[in-house]
């Protein structure tokens, strides 16, 4: 099969689909990999290492979409992109479709066949490809926390961690799956006093014997929010809905009790965000105030680690991109982790998460695949 990877044109994104690794392991499968140049500059890899690799260079992603059967990439297609996809191309790559209409209309229209990263789920339950990208998004989001509370600029120049004398950061992590845990420890590192609510007590009871009761646990509700949110200096997003929408869960009133200075990341930004105040930013210009609350809301938060993110996220997707290449759609039919990750299929919507999330129609997998 053909497979390529082309530069990310998502705002500040520096990932990029495949590591010279990853192209080499698909050439030395036998596969033919086309590449744009420069399109791994942002995480460190030069063109020489994919020529050295076996791939083949392109100079724009036209002419690698128009040679590749699978084009493997990092973040959903923007519009200018959209001319890019074709009947029967495979696209996989993170789409967080549900908010995203548009671009569900353009994959169903072009007749792409689309496989979500974020939505490939293990036999066990787990999110095999969301893994990486949330423990990395998470532990910024820590850091991140930590750096807008301080001045020069509009966080209320506390110290995280606090001081002999000073009181530490009294922090909430909302969720407690992948992201929830990572940015947990991180606060925890930085001394903060962290509470982390989430619906699932096993969970909760999880994480009590993983931190050795040095976090408060609450489940998730209106009124829980309410009083952790009240003067609170830092609230972390970390709900995850596969393939959905996120829940507001945090109201205009709840933001505004935090006070002037206080800080939000919102992680959930690209499923929406659990703030009713939440609304996409982006690398170059990454917070606003809503209500005296600093709000932190990028989506493709691990594009500012590169090199990390890239190395991580393709030793994940690397083994599904080959089963892929060996087997194209039939490996939906053979791999039930990968049919989870089916989005659109031969012109029809298959996920149901995305579709009740756009009031859309939806149709089993199979169906889908027996009219290819």
């Amino acid at each position: 099969m053909n497979i390529g990877t082309i530069k990310e044109t998502k705002n500040e994104e520096y990932r990029v689909g495949l590591t010279p690794a990853g192209a080499r392991a698909l050439a030395q499968a036998g596969h033919a990999v086309f590449v744009e140049r420069a399109a791994g500059d942002g995480s460190g890899f030069s063109d020489d290492l994919y020529a050295a690799a076996g791939a083949t260079l392109c100079s724009i992603a036209r002419e690698v979409a128009s040679s590749v059967d699978l084009l493997v990439k990092v973040k959903e297609p923007l519009e200018p992109e959209f001319s890019l996809m074709r009947p029967g191309m495979l696209l996989f790559t993170y789409l967080h479709l549900a908010p995203l209409p548009e671009l569900t209309r353009a994959l169903l229209d072009s007749r792409t066949n689309s496989i979500a990263y974020e939505t490939v789920r293990r036999p066990d339950g787990s999110l095999s490809l969301l893994i990486p990208m949330s423990q990395v998004a998470g532990r910024m989001a820590a850091e991140i926390a930590a750096q807008f509370l301080k001045k020069p600029g509009p966080g209320r120049g506390k110290l995280l961690g606090g001081i002999a004398g000073s009181s530490p950061a009294r922090a909430l992590v909302v969720g407690s799956g992948n992201v929830g845990t990572a940015a947990t420890r991180v606060l925890l590192a930085l001394g903060a006093r962290v509470t982390v609510s989430s619906t699932d007590l096993q969970r909760l009871a999880g994480l009590e014997a993983q931190f050795r009761e040095r976090i408060a646990t609450r489940v998730t509700g209106p009124a829980v929010l309410e009083e952790e949110l009240r003067g609170a200096d830092v609230l972390i997003g970390a709900v995850l809905v596969p393939g959905g929408i996120a829940p507001k869960l945090v109201t205009r009133e709840m933001v505004r009790s935090m006070g002037p200075g206080a800080v939000i990341v919102d992680v959930c930004i690209d499923q929406g965000g659990i703030c009713e105040t939440s609304r996409p930013t982006t690398h170059t210009d990454p917070i606003y105030i809503e209500e005296g609350v600093i709000h932190y809301c990028v989506p493709n938060m691990p594009g500012a680690v590169p090199r990390t993110s890239t190395e991580a996220l393709t030793s994940a997707t690397l083994p599904y991109v080959m089963k892929l290449a060996d087997r194209g759609l039939d490996a939906l039919r053979e791999d039930s982790p990968l049919a989870a990750g089916a989005s659109t299929i031969n012109g029809k919507l298959v996920s149901p998460a995305v579709a009740s999330a756009q009031g859309l129609g939806c149709i089993p997998l199979d169906q889908a695949l027996a009219d290819s």
